[in-house]
């Protein structure tokens, strides 16, 4: 396990790493995240309220990742990463820190993977500090501000900040959102969980649509041909995005088709082969 400082106080933001058989050791602050014949390092992001290893170490043991130095960072507030009350877990604050451990761990133009809110947070990253991320790939990632009512995150908000944390709107939440998304957004904080929720409900100043069509990273959005189509994706077309459908799939793709993820991750097979 790993770590880097993430504010004022000494909090820190923490991830773990795997490497594949071709792969150089990556241990030491400001090492060479691409050594001789590397591959830039691959990076997991997870989404509100989950953790990054429950949801992508069964892709990291995919040979089509074999070589690469990979990173499974948990988000302040989540996992095994501090919780300070005094943060604002918004989604520039998330990328912040989510940069503070790149920087830590040497990291540059790696391939950023999001699921979800941390599809968000990886879009907000390659906004501010485009010198970390050479590749995006987004998982059903919150593009927009005001999502629709069935989403988490707008549940988790529509709750004042006090009634979630002490008035039993965490465990009213936890009762409704399934045994699968319950085991891991028990162990976040609540604090982190409603502020982050509402983040995600006003989104960014660009939006986060906007900072995805604009950054000049490689990217891909992954859309679960069960979530339906994706709002506005001729645009993202248009502003050379990879818009891919995975058959099949829902909100969770990389437990619905590895395989397709796998793919989308590595950088491997034209986008017409996940379709």
């Amino acid at each position: 396990m790993r770590e880097a400082r993430f504010d004022a106080r000494g909090s820190m933001i923490r991830w773990t790493e795997a490497r594949g058989e071709a792969g150089t050791d990556p241990v030491g602050a400001g090492a060479d995240p691409v050594g001789a014949g590397e591959r830039p390092a691959t990076v997991f992001v997870h989404g509100l309220g989950a953790a990054s290893t429950v949801y992508h170490a069964h892709i990291a043991a995919r040979p089509e990742l074999a070589g690469r130095r990979i990173l499974f960072v948990d988000l302040p507030g989540h996992g095994i990463s501090d919780r300070p009350a005094d943060f604002g877990y918004t989604l520039e604050d998330h990328a912040d820190a989510l940069a503070a451990a790149l920087d830590e761990a040497g990291v540059r133009g790696g391939v950023i993977a999001g699921h979800s809110m941390g599809g968000a947070v990886a879009i907000v990253l390659a906004h501010r500090r485009p010198d970390l991320v050479g590749r995006l790939v987004v998982t059903e990632g919150n593009l927009d501000p005001f999502p629709p009512p069935t989403a988490g995150s707008s549940g988790i908000a529509s709750y004042t900040e006090e009634e979630f944390v002490t008035g039993g709107g965490f465990a009213r939440v936890l009762e409704r959102v399934g045994p699968t998304w319950a085991a891991t957004m028990r162990l976040a904080d609540p604090l982190a969980l409603h502020r982050t929720a509402a983040s995600l409900v006003r989104g960014t100043e660009p939006v986060m649509r906007e900072m995805f069509r604009e950054s000049r990273a490689e990217r891909v959005y992954l859309q679960g041909g069960l979530s339906g189509e994706l709002p506005g994706a001729d645009g993202l077309v248009a502003a050379g995005v990879d818009v891919v459908t995975v058959p099949g799939a829902g909100h969770n793709i990389m437990f619905d088709d590895p395989d397709a993820f796998t793919r989308a991750v590595a950088g491997t097979g034209a986008a017409s082969a996940f379709v």
